[in-house]
């Protein structure tokens, strides 16, 4: 036993290119890193060189055989090696994934799977989820894979058929352990039931069917942005066609609710710094709010305190799905992991930003140049230079600080909930109410 590559009682740690913690297991930035920031491939041996680097991801990626289909061509003998634009668009969705890749918990045992089962026209995919304490979805497991051309022949149902029996063989430690409740746009369980005469290969899927506790649920409507994000990645082929042996055939219907967008920006100068923040609801109405910091900061600082003020509204109102963005590059690169924090000052406030996005669930990060942030930047420069006057102004400005509690790594992801009396939190409730509020 070599001492150096042994760790006991603890939190976390790094095992085979994941980080395993108590409440997931994640990916190795260092591994999401090096797709990243990897160019385009320009011959054969670099396109391998990224599968293979895909490939060791298989289980974080929803639809990878899906996402990598327009590859397929480029690996063929004889072809000769032509980047196209789909090509292009397959590898930056990728790179996109990659950004913001999903936690992959354990199985809680006496609960049951849900097992998610879509097929495309020449792939399947799998999603094994289990639903938490909260009632909310949590991802296992995702599993993929190309149809050869054989099975390309197969029937819409058949194909789901086919990867419900993929799931079984992949995933059959699961399956023997819990049980399952399948969920797809048609059930498969019951075409395979139902047929008078069996065929030779519809008798060897009944055989592996009777094994395990399966009971298929219909579900018109699915919530929870783990299944949502699953089925929008595995959309159904336009011809796919009702079966006429299921005549109950459901249609999966996703509500989809465009996200809230939040802008952000801070300003500082010698005689004070302000800090602005800007939502844009789903509905498009705009929420501008400025801040007055009490205490001079360096230009980073009042980014990172008005990026909290805004993730700290969006907890209040529980907003976890949330899109940002802001014209500090190095900021957010920091919070995306491509930049280390380099200033003690600073590192308290960016482990408590990570923080609460993890809490929120759902926060995409995007860079916007500063021609395009100006509603932002006016209210954090406009803040910054009422605090040089005592003066009342008749504009509602509030004056506050951000002092970031002490994290630990292996502090639970919990908030408590408080009673918050604060202008900007009450207008922002109001708003989401649709009441009517105003401040004099």
């Amino acid at each position: 036993m070599n001492p150096s590559k042994c760790a006991f009682g603890v939190t976390s740690g790094k095992f085979l290119g994941f980080i395993v913690r108590q409440w997931g297991i994640e990916i190795e930035q260092a591994k999401i890193d090096a797709i990243l920031k990897m160019p385009e491939p320009r011959n054969i041996h670099e396109l391998k060189s990224l599968q293979g680097k895909l490939a060791y991801l298989r289980r974080f990626i929803s639809n990878l055989a899906g996402r990598c289909q327009p590859f397929s061509r480029l690996m063929k003998k004889e072809v000769p090696f032509e980047w196209d634009e789909a090509c292009d668009k397959a590898f930056k969705s990728i790179k996109t994934y990659l950004m913001k890749p999903p936690i992959l918990v354990a199985p809680v045992q006496g609960r049951p799977l849900i097992l998610y089962v879509a097929a495309q026209e020449r792939s399947v995919g799998i999603l094994l989820a289990q639903k938490n304490n909260e009632g909310k979805e949590n991802a296992l497991y995702y599993l993929s894979r190309t149809m050869t051309p054989n099975k390309l022949k197969y029937s819409p149902i058949e194909k789901l058929c086919l990867a419900l029996i993929f799931a079984i063989q992949k995933l059959k430690h699961y399956f023997q352990s819990h049980s399952i409740h399948l969920v797809s746009k048609a059930n498969p369980l019951k075409y395979v039931m139902i047929k008078p005469v069996l065929s030779d290969r519809l008798a060897r899927w009944y055989l592996q069917l009777q094994q395990f506790e399966i009971t298929y649920v219909p579900q018109k409507a699915v919530k929870g942005q783990v299944l949502v994000d699953f089925l929008a990645n595995h959309p159904m082929p336009a011809e796919w066609e009702l079966s006429d042996d299921l005549p109950d055939e459901d249609v999966l219907v996703i509500e989809i609710i465009p996200p809230w967008k939040m802008y952000f920006d801070g300003a500082s100068h010698k005689e004070g710094a302000g800090a602005g923040v800007v939502f844009v609801t789903s509905e498009g109405e705009v929420l501008p709010y400025s801040f007055t910091l009490t205490q001079n900061c360096s230009n980073n600082m009042a980014e990172y305190q008005a990026l909290i003020f805004g993730l700290e509204m969006a907890v209040d109102t529980k907003q976890r799905h949330l899109k940002v963005y802001g014209d500090s590059q190095l900021v957010i690169n920091q919070l995306l992991g491509l930049y280390k924090v380099k200033k003690p000052e600073l590192l308290p406030y960016h482990n408590y930003a990570k923080r609460l996005m993890e809490w929120l669930g759902d926060v995409e990060l995007g860079y916007l140049p500063r021609r395009d942030n100006k509603q932002a930047d006016a209210l954090a420069k406009f803040a910054s230079i009422l605090s040089m006057t005592d003066k009342e102004s008749r504009i509602p400005i509030c004056k506050s600080w951000i002092i970031p509690p002490i994290l630990s790594d292996d502090e639970d992801d919990t908030f408590q909930e408080v009673e918050i009396t604060s202008w900007r939190f009450l207008k922002l409730k109001k708003k989401i109410d649709g009441n009517h509020w105003s401040i004099t």
